[in-house]
């Protein structure tokens, strides 16, 4: 089992930097509350100084997403995404422990990380360009097929486990309940994309293995090195 991004995106996005983390022993009963703070006070002190559309990290991904044909103000990278519900509502819903703290890292990075649950995914997990047979389930349970040419992430079977690159996940491999093994990806394609990338991992795996008392293998990858062997 590996991750990696494929050659075409390497090559159509030669600016991106992406941290891996994997991470085995994962359950509900941690705390992660101080992490947690430190995280959003961090963001808050971003956001105290300008809106989270003008950093440069959410600016590189607007790019990104106009290069791929879609409008990004209608469809935002989840970090994006993230900050200006936290910006408007000073907080974020608890889902998960992992989830609630990788979350806080995004807001404080304002870099999109993604979340998979290992046992929901079939063999190797691939950020590619979508044939458009896919298939994504949503958080709902409804079914959808990505569009033609669309950046996923894709499994061996051509089960997308996540729509238009760092917008939406998939319900399908969502954390929850049972999961104990996850994959942890951030995606960044700013100027300081491999800088911030390899900080914010080192911060959450630190963070991950205080808490629940483990140690998450991690790696930065670029197009020199882009893949993870799981």
């Amino acid at each position: 089992m590996y991750f990696r991004h494929a050659s075409d995106v390497w090559r159509d996005f030669p600016g991106l930097s992406a941290g891996i983390l994997h991470a085995e022993g994962i359950h509900r009963d941690v705390s992660i509350d101080a992490h947690i703070a430190g995280f959003e006070a961090a963001a808050k002190a971003r956001l105290a100084a300008s809106a989270e559309g003008e950093f440069p990290e959410s600016q590189a991904w607007r790019r990104a997403f106009s290069r791929m044909g879609l409008k990004p103000t209608q469809y935002r990278s989840a970090s994006e995404a993230l900050l200006r519900r936290f910006r408007k509502d000073e907080y974020l819903p608890r889902i998960h422990p992992l989830i609630d703290l990788c979350n806080a890292a995004s807001l404080a990075f304002a870099i999109p990380i993604a979340v998979f649950d290992l046992s929901r995914v079939a063999g190797h997990l691939e950020v590619r360009y979508a044939s458009g047979s896919e298939i994504y389930t949503t958080f709902s349970g409804e079914t959808e097929h990505p569009e033609q040419h669309e950046v996923i992430f894709a499994d061996e079977e051509g089960r997308a486990h996540a729509r238009r690159w760092t917008n939406r996940q998939s319900g399908y491999s969502a954390v929850g309940d049972e999961t104990t093994t996850v994959l942890v990806v951030a995606e960044a394609l700013h100027a300081r994309a491999e800088t911030d990338v390899s900080r914010l991992v080192d911060e959450l795996a630190g963070a991950i293995a205080a808490a629940w008392i483990i140690n998450p293998r991690s790696a930065i990858l670029g197009r020199s090195s882009p893949r993870f062997d799981i």
